[in-house]
């Protein structure tokens, strides 16, 4: 078959039918075979369908790469992060002009000694369609470089390790990690977890250099499917924490990171649905626990007795206010919390316990943590960005409350007096306030002619950010209103607005998405038919959920890497991560949560209809959501809807969830998707 053929007309996906029966229920799953990247019939379908994308959409060439110039043409491509305080070094990254990656780089002494390249991410991805750096973490002294690395988006990362005196990588080479190493005191062992094939962190080894990786030594084995592994450090660099966490509950072990560490030692034991994070510092445990505490409390123990017991609360739980984390000063706490969804940080003095905030004037806006190295400093460094604030790194004097802005990113062809932020609130129907925020050029008219542009998640209890993205002002220079909608299921108004769009009240997520929508058109921000929604992962259930459901409110859907197959995923306890979704969607062996779930799974519900159009996008590689879960999805799509609008499968061979690595090829990407937006709207 020729590109020229496939221009014509969609690939027809074969009608093999699988069925699986349940509950008394049969389901008939008539594209299972798509399943297998490893057989020929799925690479050629799959080339076949981006053959056609790519028919389809040649007619917007010219526009991709305009579009793509002014996305690139926002990033200043030759910058330099802030550099932040370690030891007797300082720490930083850079980019340069035509480069895709960033250069880790340090400085001895002082902000103005000479520069020395610890890592350039550049020569690491040289002949790779794909790369991804994990993490980087020096060895205590300075002088080693561990870092990890993925090359096809399988997020399967392997370990390596520079020596930094003398420029050169190490023999020691581990494979098929989560991607993050903790470093032992002596400066010759690090901590690692391994992953196994349903993706879980289930094993925390521990490596000397010099010695091969069969040869490390188990510390720990997560046995439970729904439990994985995570490994950090203390914040005084003194004591290992490795967390074992479900998304509803939480087990800490530690170690003397100036021990051997040839064991660990149980913290607390896991409680069901009692979530708890660690950090230590001074021999004292610091302890951020939901434990009779929905939007959790801060509690502290001695390291000479730690039983529960002997907790000692030092910031109490507010139902209004959520603690989302916590960082440790020699005299200061610093938490980030979040009341009415709105973020603050509360700055609480050690011994005195007085409490003061770092509050911010903009309607909408998102906060987080500086790179913050050093205990005894006496200042906090974070970071502060909104819808039309470019990210703005900022000091705050721990003794004089003064605010000092170290950086701000410079955003070429911007300017933020011409952007409007509002923050409004749709009524669900049970009469739930959504909060929506809605960013727009100045000048335009409420008058229901304006195109908008709807996200949203709702999952995990992920609060999606208002923070700053130059992607969105390309939209809004054309004339669009770009809105995210706060969706129960994230965590933006506590952890009750998790609880409240997750396992049987899942169905909150996707009515109030479309509330959202039809209070936007009421107050005529737009009007039917004139909307494009977007969602990526769970997000994609989100979007594949509503166009089920009201196809009517909608032109365009972009489903990024969408969890749409959500039956035939959640029955195979095989594949990555299922087991431990059972905690946010119901375990589909159980009736109620399988009748639960058929109700609205996207690719379940697909019937024969109108649908808007839809650009599906996957990666191959990719553990989270597999390609064939978009893929089958277009299949039945095309098969059963009754228009002629389009329908467009997109899968990247050389990537996985994340879709492009590099800086440039990412804005690629999102050219592409504006540009079939664009292309719907008519607006070419």
């Amino acid at each position: 078959m020729t590109q020229t053929t496939l221009a014509s007309k969609p690939p027809i996906a074969n009608k093999i039918p699988i069925s699986t029966s349940i509950h008394n229920t049969t389901l008939i799953d008539d594209y299972a075979w798509l399943r297998g990247k490893e057989k020929s019939e799925v690479i050629e379908y799959l080339n076949a369908e981006n053959t056609y994308t790519q028919s389809v959409m040649s007619d917007t060439e010219q526009v991709q790469l305009e579009l793509y110039k002014e996305l690139r043409g926002r990033i200043k491509e030759t910058d330099q992060t802030t550099l932040d305080k370690m030891g007797e070094y300082f720490y930083y990254s850079r980019t340069e002009e035509g480069k895709q990656y960033s250069i880790y780089c340090r400085k001895f002494g002082t902000e103005d000694a000479n520069e020395e390249i610890i890592l350039d991410v550049n020569l690491l991805a040289e002949g790779h369609p794909f790369f991804t750096l994990g993490t980087l973490k020096v060895s205590p002294d300075h002088s080693l470089l561990g870092f990890t690395y993925d090359i096809d988006g399988s997020e399967r990362f392997t370990v390596a390790i520079k020596d930094l005196a003398n420029n050169t990588i190490l023999t020691d080479k581990l494979a098929n990690t989560s991607g993050s190493i903790v470093w032992l005191n002596d400066n010759k062992t690090f901590l690692y977890n391994l992953l196994d094939e349903t993706f879980r962190s289930f094993k925390a080894y521990k490596h000397i250099l010099g010695t091969e990786q069969v040869n490390d030594e188990l510390l720990l084995h997560e046995k439970d499917e729904s439990f994985s592994i995570a490994i950090d450090k203390s914040k005084d660099d003194q004591t290992i924490l490795v967390g074992v966490h479900s998304s509803t509950t939480s087990e800490y072990y530690f170690a003397d990171a100036n021990s051997t560490c040839k064991s660990l030692t149980m913290f607390a034991t896991r409680v069901h649905e009692i979530e708890y994070h660690l950090d230590a510092a001074d021999e004292i445990f610091y302890i951020q626990t939901n434990e009779e505490a929905k939007n959790f409390r801060l509690m502290t123990t001695p390291f000479s007795n730690y039983s529960r017991t002997n907790w000692n609360e030092i910031i109490p739980h507010r139902p209004e206010t959520k603690l989302q984390s916590f960082e440790i000063f020699e005299k200061f706490i610093v938490a980030k919390e979040s009341t009415a969804g709105l973020e603050q940080f509360r700055i609480q003095n050690i011994k005195t316990n007085d409490v003061r905030y770092i509050h911010f004037s903009e309607t909408a806006y998102s906060i987080a943590h500086g790179r913050n190295f050093i205990a005894e400093s006496s200042t906090f460094r974070f970071s502060f960005s909104s819808p039309v604030t470019p990210i703005t790194v900022i000091d705050y004097n721990f003794v004089t409350g003064e605010q000092t802005m170290v950086k701000q990113s410079e955003i070429p062809n911007y300017n933020p007096e011409n952007y409007v932020v509002e923050r409004v609130y749709a009524l669900a129907n049970d009469g739930t306030q959504i909060p929506i925020t809605v960013i727009f050029k100045k000048g335009i008219e409420l008058d229901s002619t304006n195109l908008l542009y709807l996200y949203g998640y709702g999952s995990y209890g992920i609060s999606m950010p208002d923070s700053f993205s130059s992607k969105i002002i390309t939209l809004l220079n054309k004339g669009f209103i770009y809105a995210v909608a706060h969706v129960r299921g994230g965590s933006e108004m506590g952890e009750q607005w998790h609880d409240s769009g997750k396992m049987l009240l899942k169905k909150n997520t996707f009515t109030d998405f479309i509330c959202s929508a039809e209070y936007l058109i009421e107050k005529k921000y737009t009007s039917a038919k004139k909307i494009a929604i977007e969602g990526r992962s769970a997000g994609g259930l989100l979007v594949g959920a509503v166009t089920n459901m009201r196809p009517d409110l909608f032109n365009v859907v972009i489903a990024g890497v969408p969890f749409v197959d959500m039956m035939n995923t959640m029955l195979d306890s095989t594949l990555p991560l299922t087991i431990g979704e059972y905690e946010e969607w119901g375990n589909p062996n159980e009736k109620q949560y399988f009748d639960y779930m058929l109700s609205y799974s996207p690719y379940d519900n697909v019937t024969a209809k109108s649908y808007p159009h839809i650009l599906a996008l996957a990666g191959i590689s990719d553990p989270r959501v597999s390609y064939w879960e978009p893929a089958k999805w277009v299949a039945k799509l095309r098969k059963l809807k009754t228009d002629d609008n389009i329908i467009l499968l997109k899968t990247n061979m050389d990537s996985g969830h994340f879709g492009a690595s590099g800086r440039f090829d990412y804005l690629k990407e999102i050219a592409f998707q504006y540009a079939f937006v664009l292309k719907i709207f008519g607006l070419l």
